[in-house]
């Protein structure tokens, strides 16, 4: 039996936005953890797995918090896009983003920075920079630096999704479109 959300393009739509709501609250959720990959400087895709921070169901727009020292973000300067993914196993459901990305730094990312609690703030300071060579596995220093924190907003330009229920039904969904969305061959 098919579930009911997955039999209009308006229900796939929105189940999409309440598990991406439910990512940001519960930290057990699918949606917590997506795969974010971009391009390196040097051409090469990379994927990583981020924490999501903020969902804007609205502007559709999704928020994580990193180490602005991180290689990732050298290659989202020059070219500041990403593909997004979600899996989740017990709804059947594949998520499947392309994003622009703004990064906000320095005193755009102050507000957000307070909100971070002072024993996870040590995680966007690692010093030498994250990727940097160790002589042995536990050669660096954390630290408490706001300077090198960054927040990444992933304004969400295409979504693709598919549903592995018992009868297979995949939508693409487009912002110009204002996410009308269409069916497509699972």
């Amino acid at each position: 039996m098919i579930d009911t959300w997955a039999e209009t393009l308006a229900g796939v739509f929105s189940e999409v936005k309440q598990q991406l709501g439910r990512g940001v609250a519960d930290r057990r959720h699918p949606a917590r953890h997506p795969t974010f990959a971009s391009i390196s400087p040097d051409g090469l895709p990379q994927a990583r797995t981020l924490v999501l921070r903020a969902f804007d169901p609205e502007q559709m727009a999704l928020a994580f918090h990193t180490d602005g020292g991180s290689d990732k973000m050298a290659g989202l300067r020059e070219r500041p896009f990403a593909a997004i993914h979600i899996w989740h196993p017990s709804r059947h459901l594949q998520i499947r983003m392309t994003a622009d990305v703004t990064i906000f730094d320095g005193p755009d990312a102050a507000d957000a920075w307070a909100k971070v609690p002072e024993a996870s703030r040590e995680n966007y300071t690692i010093s030498p920079k994250p990727g940097s060579p160790l002589d042995a596995a536990l050669d660096y220093e954390k630290g408490s630096n706001q300077a090198r924190f960054s927040i990444l907003s992933a304004r969400v330009s295409h979504m693709d999704i598919l549903y592995l229920g018992d009868c297979h039904r995949r939508a693409r969904y487009d912002r110009l479109t204002n996410w009308a969305g269409h069916w497509v061959a699972p």
